[in-house]
């Protein structure tokens, strides 16, 4: 139960299957150094979650990709997510107001 409980704190992307779901795995990683991040790859879809706060910065999407990036080309990706969500044409940040 107590494990059941601090996942329930845990925030982020889940993707469709792609390139640009293999760069968000791969910025999220370079956006929160230090942080657990939990990837469940399930073939058609990644669920990316990180505890409590989960950034995803356009210049790491970039370095991934190697190519320029909008944030706004994520949104075809993006089947949903977990926790709150702010979007700017620089970072997307997945977090929750409250925790259990």
């Amino acid at each position: 139960m107590a494990t059941e409980t601090l996942r329930n704190n845990r925030v982020g992307p889940i993707l469709r299957a792609g390139d640009v779901a293999k760069a968000a795995v791969q910025a999220i990683e370079r956006d929160n150094p230090g942080k657990a991040i939990h990837i469940d790859d399930r073939t058609a879809y990644i669920r990316v979650e990180c505890d409590d706060e989960c950034l995803l910065t356009r210049a790491s999407m970039e370095l991934a990709l190697g190519r320029p990036f909008e944030m706004r080309e994520i949104e075809i990706s993006l089947g949903s997510f977990s926790g709150n969500i702010d979007t700017s044409p620089e970072c997307i940040r997945f977090y929750f107001n409250k925790h259990v």
